[in-house]
């Protein structure tokens, strides 16, 4: 099992999570964070960190949010890893309240 960084964290990319993993399964993209399924040891340290509540265990990710398990996967391949605290991007107040984000991730 593994976790899944969801919707929430577009546009916000809070990286308290990412200093919490003890195996460096983040990987950042310019608006996104994601976590790599094959990295990931499911210890669940990240969950709590996240000011917006995006991280989900696979099992609990939510039905409209299905699409994240797939996403985190393939982007993880494609980002490199982020394993120490950054600033949040300076919308991210604002980006924490919106929801249907989907068309806001920018990814090649």
């Amino acid at each position: 099992m593994t976790h899944v960084v969801t919707e929430a964290c577009i546009n916000c990319k809070h990286t308290d999570c990412v200093q919490a993993c003890p195996v460096d399964a983040f990987h950042a993209g310019p608006n996104f964070l994601v976590i790599n399924p094959d990295v990931c040891i499911d210890c669940g340290a990240c969950i709590p960190e996240c000011p917006v509540e995006a991280i989900y265990t696979e099992a609990d990710v939510p039905a409209a949010m299905q699409e994240y398990v797939a996403l985190n996967a393939e982007l993880s391949g494609d980002w490199p890893v982020i394993n120490r605290k950054e600033d949040a991007l300076p919308e991210a107040a604002h980006w924490a309240t919106v929801a249907d984000k989907r068309a806001e991730l920018k990814h090649p």
